[in-house]
């Protein structure tokens, strides 16, 4: 899952206007039976809730203003060109938006989501509302990206950099930002002269108060990761790399393009100084 808002993708808190379709239909109405509905749609208030549908996404959402449902039924469909376009294959998209953080929080059956902005719970994306409208256009699709990347791909027996750092670059391949926009944090490390020691482990993705900036830079750190592996041996190894790891490990699967997990290291470091410095 997405656990931050980017610095880098923060911005003021935009006013959405009912959007005028053009190569979609979007249909935003109370929410019908339950069975015409996706499974993680269904039953989720018991006052109802109401639905948007785009070309490849079905956005239901709970006492949201059509505009707002409207804007993210085609934003989740531009997420499931971009998983679709990497994974190779049809993606979906089906998208929740509670009344508010402390409801999707109730909804992903975690605690408070403070910082998120969106998560990937089984085969829905659920919308952080308070963080999620804060966030800049771009970032807005950036997150969708990354949460229903997670969701198509799965993240069962990976390593969270490579699960984040796949998600991540998913999500920013298209999205028109230079890569030290993107990982901003880190490029000011690197040009301070602190190069990452190793890929991020799962401390690295727990927020800390000691350096709330940490969290940032390992999101950071995992894409850069998978975009060296992507730009070393292109997308679709990096996608093959990706799925044999879910089957037979992550060591297996470096084997397959002749790296170990040290070998990887120290060519991600380096990479990470040429692109950052």
């Amino acid at each position: 899952m997405s656990s931050q808002v980017r610095p880098s993708l923060r911005g003021p808190r935009l006013l959405l206007s009912v959007l005028l379709l053009s190569t979609a239909v979007l249909v935003v109405a109370d929410a019908p039976p339950a069975a015409v509905l996706p499974a993680g749609a269904r039953g989720l208030w018991s006052d109802g809730g109401q639905v948007a549908r785009g070309a490849r996404s079905v956005v239901v959402g709970h006492r949201a203003e059509p505009g707002v449902l409207a804007d993210l039924a085609r934003r989740a469909d531009l997420a499931g060109r971009r998983v679709s376009a990497m994974l190779g294959r049809p993606v979906r998209a089906l998208v929740v938006v509670p009344d508010s953080d402390a409801e999707a929080a109730g909804l992903a059956r975690t605690g408070p989501l403070d910082g998120l902005a969106a998560v990937a719970d089984g085969a829905r994306v659920i919308v952080v509302p308070g963080s999620f409208a804060r966030l800049t256009s771009t970032g807005r699709d950036v997150v969708l990206t990354h949460e229903l990347t997670h969701v198509a791909a799965g993240t069962d027996r990976l390593p969270v950099w490579l699960y984040e750092g796949f998600a991540d670059y998913v999500a920013y391949r298209d999205a028109g930002l230079p890569v030290g926009t993107a990982a901003a944090e880190l490029a000011a490390d690197v040009r301070a002269g602190r190069l990452p020691s190793e890929l991020p482990g799962p401390a690295a993705f727990a927020p800390t108060a000691a350096d709330p900036g940490r969290l940032a830079r390992a999101y950071q750190e995992a894409w850069m990761a998978c975009r060296f592996l992507a730009d070393r041996f292109g997308d679709g190894t990096l996608v093959r790399l990706y799925r044999d790891a879910r089957v037979a490990g992550v060591d297996q699967a470096l084997a397959s393009v002749g790296l170990t997990a040290e070998t990887l290291a120290a060519r991600w470091r380096e990479y990470v100084r040429e692109q950052l410095a």
